[in-house]
């Protein structure tokens, strides 16, 4: 059975840094694309960034190009999200999702499931 664990979440004020972590276990990590989402109005959750097995591809959302970093470490079964610049617009609970097909970098929720638990992200003016 596929198990996600976010952690890292807190307050922290704006201009502030977070780094999420995702443990995954019950899969074959390095064949899958790893993903982080967020909720949005109108949407159960929107794209935020996505890596590749080897971590050598990315993709970001438009709102955080330049502000977060997603890596992984396949030796831990981890990926990472580190988030500088936080603004109040970043609040959130915070997902990570394994890409349902393996390897892709796709950026729609439909290509992802076996979602975790979330982590809450605050983010004080």
């Amino acid at each position: 059975q596929v198990q996600l664990v976010e952690s890292g979440g807190g307050l922290v004020q704006a201009g502030g840094s977070l780094r999420l972590s995702c443990a995954a276990s019950g899969l074959t990590f390095i064949f899958y694309t790893m993903g982080w989402f967020r909720p949005a109005p109108g949407k159960e959750r929107e794209f935020v960034t996505a890596i590749n097995w080897r971590g050598d591809n990315t993709y970001y959302t438009d709102s955080v190009k330049g502000r977060f970093t997603i890596s992984r470490d396949n030796a831990k079964n981890t990926v990472y999200l580190q988030m500088n610049s936080l603004q109040p617009e970043d609040t959130a609970v915070y997902y990570c999702a394994v890409n349902k097909w393996g390897d892709y970098l796709k950026t729609t929720e439909a290509e992802y499931s076996t979602w975790g638990q979330g982590t809450q992200v605050t983010v004080s003016s």
